[in-house]
């Protein structure tokens, strides 16, 4: 009975030490569950920082212990570094409630298992500063000193020796201290280690390859060189070349682009010069078969300079190559470099006769009366075109009317036409005492031929194979080789003198 009593004994001893142990390992783990309420789990870390068992307070401290060694690196557009120190801009570590935060979602009745899982945390330093000491430690960095300072300059378009093209901007370093100011600001008081400076922070130019204006304004050049323009000019070549094209070009300011009219008009008078031929001094093969030299006239080609120079600009700003004549206020009878070619007129004045070929073969010859050189009335001389033909025609002059039944007048007034009051006689020396007041007489029967088979325009080449001096009004105007200013001739006469 005893030993009975005794073992029960012993078992509630055992089973009271028991639930004593129990109920104390369970104060122990709940009053660390109460502890850690207030305080972090054993091995947590909150930005590299130990904070294991530490009050809020003291955690706090020990992860604001590194700022005294805060660094900030502002990086530029172009990747290069910039320092602020916290040390130069008195940085303290103002707690904003991260690591509280970090506290509070702890639940302290699994603080046994961070014992075995370590607790790894990362909060935002954030900082105070002072407001004179920040602002003097971003003026001080090296971008803002002046000798590191590069203006911005704008996208320029220049003429190279391969054409026009874009200078790329200059985009400087120049920054803006109030945007950068306030850049450093807000990174500080983050506690970040880096901020990236943007274009934004930065004078930039006001205008880039890229800027519509420019891009615009080479589109413009660029159709201006490509509007090359191929000359249809028979036995010739000549084109405005792209190269001639640029010198046209005019950049102003702001961009805009014009074309140089003094350069476009000398281009044209370098073109009128060179393919002109009104006037110019032939070397013309006579009938006679010799060689004489004959100028003057108003026979040739002639480019129309104002329009021609107008055309031009069109086309340029057309923008497309093009092919076509020069514009011509007269063109000759024939294209090319032998604007007479083998339909014409051939008057010798000092023979007193006149030849009709027509695409190379002689349709009529006569003797003709000419001008009466005695009486200052020589026919004038030089390379003319036939101007109208009138039948019947009536002429007139300060003392004379005369009806005659073909008129051709070539130089001025003056013209090839019948005349019946010669009564056959044409030729020899007669135009010497008893010639024409200018105009060339022929017999009915040819004047008659000439009339029907000789067009409008066709060459008229007259000459003298002496030397004559003309100075009639007709002589004048008709701008014939042979003309002399009789007042030009005095005022020479009295320099001499």
């Amino acid at each position: 009975m005893r030993e009975k009593i005794e073992r029960r004994r012993k078992r509630r001893i055992i089973i009271g030490s028991i639930a004593g142990i129990i109920l104390l390992l369970a104060a122990v783990y709940f009053g660390m569950a109460l502890y850690f309420k207030s305080h972090f789990f054993f091995r947590t870390r909150i930005n590299g920082w130990k904070v294991g068992g530490m009050s809020l307070e003291k955690a706090e401290e020990k992860v604001g212990e590194g700022v005294e060694d805060y660094l900030l690196t502002v990086f530029d557009r172009k990747g290069e570094k910039h320092h602020i120190y916290g040390q130069d801009i008195a940085c303290e570590y103002v707690p904003d409630g991260s690591v509280e935060k970090l506290l509070k979602v702890q639940e302290p009745i699994r603080w046994i298992l961070a014992v075995f899982e370590p607790v790894k945390d990362e909060v935002p330093i954030t900082m105070k500063y002072k407001e004179e000491l920040i602002s003097n430690a971003v003026s001080r960095m090296d971008c803002f000193q002046e000798e590191s300072i590069i203006e911005p300059e704008n996208a320029e378009i220049r003429l190279g020796d391969d054409g026009y093209y874009i200078e790329p901007e200059e985009m400087g370093t120049h920054m803006i201290f109030e945007n950068v100011l306030e850049k450093v600001k807000q990174a500080v008081s983050a506690g970040d280690s880096e901020v990236s400076l943007t274009d934004e922070d930065y004078i930039n130019p006001e205008y880039t390859q890229e800027s519509p204006k420019v891009t615009e304004t080479m589109e413009r050049i660029t159709r201006y060189e490509n509007a090359e323009i191929t000359y249809e000019i028979k036995d010739y070549e000549e084109k405005l070349t792209k190269e001639q094209i640029r010198e046209f070009i005019q950049l102003g300011d702001n961009y805009s682009v014009s074309l140089k009219t003094d350069e476009i008009e000398k281009y044209v008078q370098n073109l009128a010069s060179t393919y002109n031929t009104y006037a110019d001094v032939r070397s013309f093969k006579t009938s006679s078969g010799d060689t004489v030299e004959i100028g003057g006239g108003d026979y040739g080609w002639i480019v129309n300079k104002p329009k021609e120079a107008e055309q031009i600009a069109a086309d340029l700003e057309a923008g497309e190559p093009v092919s076509r004549e020069p514009v011509y206020s007269q063109r000759p009878f024939a294209e090319g470099k032998d604007d007479i070619g083998n339909t014409y007129i051939e008057i010798d004045y000092t023979k007193q006769h006149l030849w009709y070929y027509e695409n190379g073969s002689l349709v009529v010859e006569t003797d003709v009366v000419t001008g009466n050189i005695s009486r200052n009335n020589g026919s004038p001389d030089g390379v003319f075109k036939i101007v109208y033909k009138e039948s019947p025609a009536v002429l007139k002059g300060e003392d004379y009317e005369s009806d005659v039944t073909y008129f051709m007048p070539f130089a001025y007034n003056v013209g090839i036409h019948d005349a019946s009051w010669r009564n056959g006689r044409f030729g020899g020396e007669i135009y010497k005492s008893s010639g024409s007041h200018g105009c060339i007489n022929a017999p009915l029967e040819v004047a008659t031929i000439l009339y029907e088979k000789v067009k409008v325009g066709t060459p008229v080449i007259a000459f003298y194979r002496e030397e004559v001096e003309l100075s009639a009004e007709n002589a004048k105007i008709s701008n014939a080789f042979s003309y002399v200013d009789p007042e030009k001739e005095k005022e020479e006469a009295g320099q001499e003198q």
